[in-house]
């Protein structure tokens, strides 16, 4: 009978290879009608072994294991807030504000008790004494304050991670100690530093000096900007984040009011809600307005006849106030109305009696946070004002905060605190995730269009021509191959524009010449034409002046005094 041996190891799982191997062999070269009794103890102990490796990687694999985070909960599964109609049930007094059933939001006072003097409120710090402060990014008017004006030196590259990068550098003594001020440009944002010289080494480079504000820089070197004027331009992309325009909603709530359609369906204005815009500013009519307009139309009366406006520390406000809005009849959503607040991103909720709302009353992308105004009086009759502010989760939190209680006396004081209220709510909602995320293409578009007017301005300020654009690399090969494509193109078009003007200096055609002569003419100087539009497409060279004719004018004029003087001499030879 066939019989062969395998023999294989299992010493490394721990067995006895040895004995499992003399098994198997005994199994092998064992006769046919032994195999049943000769296989079951081997069967058994083959079975015992599998086993022992089982449990050996099981224990290694419970080694392993690692406690895996619970798993998200589904809406239904949450405990929601009490619904505004559960909050309405239980009866006065109602708070302020509520959350959404399933959160989403924060909110900033909450305490509104009256006390039994008005004297006994906290008086707020004024704006003027600088405790008030308004938000902007702090890195915006860095280049104004340390640059602009001063002796300093730009450098412009292309990292084919972070993109495109804009270096200013400056040179100052503070305290007797020499230092370098950075500010680096990125597509994310804006870094800067104060960094001594006598904490280096050496005296560094363009790109070690990137380096020392940002790790991550991967370029071989960074050009210098020679455009005279490149400082305006950087200035005006520095402090494009800075705003001096805002507008706001004004939403009217009566009591009992609860959805979106009941708020914007108010026409009827009362004295305490029409005293309130007194405060917030002066109303003003649209026809023909002359100052920010906040997106009303000032011609045609299509969005009202009237509104308010205000100027706050050179920054103008226009309040978008929905009774002041056109009201459609038959129309539920009121959509003239929305189309307005819907798309601020801050608004303040008026409220003349003690009423609850709740953020997410008002279906809306654009609106961020919420500061609900409630109008209250004091004990001797005074008017007073009682403030909680609401914002999505993702909105940080904005100053100045709220006292405790948020009751405020009606004057030029909580004036300033609101409206500095608004606009630091407005900034802080563009930190949102939504809003950060455009605010990044946007900044990183406007980055990229620096860059490039730069890197033209500074090639043309050095004489460079097409040919030398292989001379200029810096790792950036995507942008440097559009830039090429872009001055082929524009030499195209003025070669072709040249052709032009050499066949309009042509004489004119004989009668006898065929008519398709004209056509072939026209549109000679029809590409001329175009040829001249394409060229102003690159600022910097004159339109009209080939690249390869430098003095060509100059030229011009010797040849036309030389034509002169020979018909001189031919002249004076024939009176001879």
């Amino acid at each position: 009978m066939f019989s062969r041996k395998r023999s294989f190891t299992l010493g490394a799982y721990g067995g006895r290879a040895d004995e499992v191997e003399h098994c198997i062999s005994d199994i092998l070269d064992s006769p046919a009608q032994d195999s049943q009794t000769a296989l079951t103890p081997a069967v058994h102990k083959t079975v015992d072994l599998f086993e022992m490796i089982e449990k050996m990687q099981g224990s290694r694999l419970d080694e392993q294991r690692c406690s895996l985070p619970a798993p998200l909960k589904r809406e239904e599964e949450y405990i929601p807030y009490p619904s505004i109609h559960e909050v309405l049930r239980k009866g006065w007094p109602y708070p302020l504000i509520i959350l959404p059933q399933f959160g989403g939001y924060w909110i900033e006072g909450n305490c509104h008790s009256l006390p039994s003097s008005t004297s006994a409120l906290p008086d707020l710090p004024s704006p003027c004494s600088g405790k008030v402060k308004l938000e902007c990014d702090p890195t915006a008017k860095l280049y104004r304050k340390h640059f602009l004006g001063k002796e300093h030196q730009n450098f412009y590259s292309n990292d084919t991670t972070l993109g495109y990068l804009i270096l200013s550098v400056k040179y100052e003594q503070t305290e007797r100690q020499d230092n370098l001020y950075l500010l680096l440009r990125t597509r994310t944002g804006t870094k800067h530093d104060l960094i001594p010289i006598s904490c280096l080494n050496e005296f560094p480079n363009a790109v070690q000096m990137a380096k020392l504000l940002c790790e991550d820089v991967n370029v071989d070197r960074f050009f210098p900007v020679l455009y005279p004027k490149a400082s305006q331009l950087i200035v005006a992309f520095d402090e494009h984040v800075i705003s001096n325009n805002f507008k706001f909603g004004v939403i009217y709530q009566k009591a009992g009011q609860t959805t979106e359609e009941e708020v914007f369906s108010n026409t009827e204005e009362s004295l305490g809600f029409l005293e309130f815009l007194d405060f917030l500013g002066d109303r003003i009519q649209l026809q023909d307005f002359r100052g920010f307009r906040g997106g009303l139309d000032v011609t045609r009366g299509q969005t009202g006849t009237e509104s308010v406006y205000t100027n706050f520390r050179g920054k103008e406000i226009m309040f978008h106030v929905s009774t002041k809005l056109p009201f459609t009849e038959g129309d539920a959503q009121q959509l003239q109305r929305k189309r307005h607040i819907g798309n601020d991103i801050v608004a303040i909720v008026f409220q003349d009696e003690n009423t609850p709302f709740v953020p997410d009353m008002i279906a809306s992308n654009f609106l961020h946070a919420y500061v609900v105004v409630q109008l209250a009086h004091g004990a001797m009759g005074e008017t007073l004002y009682k403030v909680s502010v609401t914002a999505r989760d993702d909105v940080p939190f904005f100053g100045p905060p709220l006292p405790n209680p948020a009751i405020f006396k009606k004057g030029p004081v909580f004036r300033e605190f609101l409206l500095a209220k608004l606009i630091n709510a407005e900034y802080s909602s563009y930190r949102a995730e939504k809003f950060a995320k455009l605010e990044e293409r946007t900044r990183s578009a406007l980055l990229e269009s620096l860059f490039e007017e730069l890197q033209l301005r500074s090639r043309s300020m050095m004489g460079l021509a097409s040919g030398d654009d292989d001379k200029m690399e810096n790792g950036g090969g995507g942008f440097f191959e559009n830039f090429k494509r872009v001055i082929r193109g524009r030499s195209q078009s003025l070669d072709t524009m040249g052709i032009a003007m050499k066949k309009q200096q042509q004489p004119a055609t004989p009668p006898s010449r065929p008519a398709t002569a004209g056509l072939a003419l026209n549109q000679s100087v029809a590409e001329g034409t175009k040829a001249i539009a394409a060229s102003f497409a690159l600022p910097g060279r004159s339109p009209s002046r080939t690249r390869g004719s430098r003095f060509h004018g100059r030229r011009s004029s010797a040849i036309g005094i030389e034509n002169i003087q020979e018909e001189k001499r031919n002249l004076s030879k024939g009176s001879v």
